[in-house]
């Protein structure tokens, strides 16, 4: 295949990521990028886009495509995880993701950080709150080596809640209590993950309203 037909195919690729992203509240870019490789014939994972190229088309269709629904969408979800993060103050709570940068589509899971001494303290609390949960676990790349992916020593796996809402699903990522100090990565491009604690999410709705 030409060159330029490959750039076109990667940039088409891109494109059908970044939509499924922003309107089926696909989250992982993995997943979607080669779910859009196969719909499109691409079978050489070398031809498919990075994560930055797919964030990219991501804002860019939230601006062509969803103008009108994504300021409402994106406040609902932010006003939704401020109220979950008061909840949950006791386990000192940071948003982070596509929420909090603002590339939240419809529909986008929103992802929490908690840091918390006990796994099973949060359990009990949601139990006893009657608060309907799953858990499973999640890897993350907490040092930037410039080794995209790498596996082993760089990688921390933590708790994963998964609450069920009315705006989506709520992803509470429960790290240990010294773990502040450490930053985990974007899936994106590698660059340290922001981190928002509850006084400055009120401070990002404020300004929205």
């Amino acid at each position: 295949m030409a060159k330029e037909n490959l750039a076109q195919l990667r940039q088409r690729i891109a494109q059908h990521a970044a939509r499924m992203m922003a309107e089926d509240g696909i989250s992982d870019f993995a997943y979607a990028k080669k779910k859009a490789g196969r719909l499109l014939g691409a079978m050489d994972n070398s031809i498919l886009p990075s994560n930055s190229e797919i964030e990219d088309e991501i804002k860019l269709y939230n601006v062509l495509y969803l103008s009108e629904e994504h300021p409402g969408n994106l406040l609902a979800l932010r006003k939704n995880a401020l109220f979950t993060m008061q909840l949950l103050e006791r386990f000192n709570p940071y948003l982070t993701g596509a929420v909090l940068d603002g590339t939240a589509g419809l529909g986008s899971e929103t992802h929490i950080h908690l840091f918390a001494d006990s796994m099973k303290e949060l359990e009990m609390f949601l139990l006893n709150q009657d608060i309907p949960f799953d858990i499973n676990e999640k890897s993350y790349r907490v040092i930037n080596d410039g080794k995209r992916d790498k596996k082993g020593d760089h990688r921390k796996n933590v708790p994963v809640f998964t609450l069920e809402t009315d705006t989506g699903l709520i992803k509470l990522s429960v790290f240990e209590s010294d773990d502040i100090r450490i930053a985990t990565k974007r899936a994106a491009d590698g660059s340290n993950a922001e981190r928002a604690n509850i006084e400055d999410v009120n401070a990002l709705i404020q300004s929205s309203d």
